[in-house]
């Protein structure tokens, strides 16, 4: 049996590496043997020194799904960033939208998708970072994806332990009984209405003020 797969997706500088960590740990410690398959664009550019070209997108996409369906022996495989991932960047830089087939194809493997929220601070990181300016748009790219293709999503909000609690909230549908939530964290449904990312973060700053402030 293939082991349950959870997908990490995110704007750069909005946690992804650090959550799947922190999920990994806490599920196994739940006694679930768990895989993390950690993100091959930054290994690459670590490796080369240098980010990739437009014509070398395509092998790095690969050998994410590569990693991710080659895991075997484990209850739950953690991927810190999919295809997709690779497919955004690759339309936003380089106006090419040739890897959103194969991507959103390996994305429908996964058993949930999470999407890291914007409301982490922007912090620079190496060759990896585009700027700040850069996260709207690909967050915007990323849903807009994924709600074309019918892919269904859950956002993360939070810091800390807040943002691990959301999301184990987000992953109780394909996880009962995961989640022990902390007070105040909350875990952000996609917008039945929109795919407006301020429109779920004004939702989510709206629930933490009044359970900070019930009156």
């Amino acid at each position: 049996m293939k082991p349950l797969a959870i997908a990490l997706l995110g704007a750069e500088s909005t946690g992804k590496s650090t959550l799947a960590v922190a999920l990994a740990e806490r599920l196994r410690a739940a006694g679930r043997r768990v895989v993390l398959v950690p993100e091959v664009l930054r290994q690459w550019c670590e490796h080369e020194g240098r980010v990739p070209r437009p014509d070398e997108q395509s092998g790095i996409a690969q050998e994410q799904a590569r990693r991710v369906t080659a895991v075997d022996d484990a209850d739950i495989v953690i991927a810190d960033t999919t295809p997709l991932m690779t497919a955004i960047y690759s339309d936003k830089l380089f106006a090419d939208r040739s890897l959103h087939p194969f991507a959103l194809e390996h994305q429908r493997l996964y058993a949930a998708t999470l999407l890291t929220g914007l409301d982490l601070p922007w912090v620079a990181d190496g060759l990896q970072r585009d700027g700040p300016h850069v996260r709207a748009p690909i967050d915007a790219m990323l849903r807009a994806a994924l709600a074309e293709a019918g892919i269904g999503y859950r956002v993360i909000y939070g810091s800390g332990d807040a943002r691990l609690a959301s999301a184990l909230q987000a992953l109780e549908p394909v996880l009962p009984g995961i989640a022990r939530l902390p007070p105040g964290a909350t875990a952000a449904w996609t917008c039945l209405n929109c795919d407006d990312a301020a429109c779920e973060h004004r939702l989510f700053s709206r629930l933490r003020d009044t359970a900070q402030d019930p009156r």
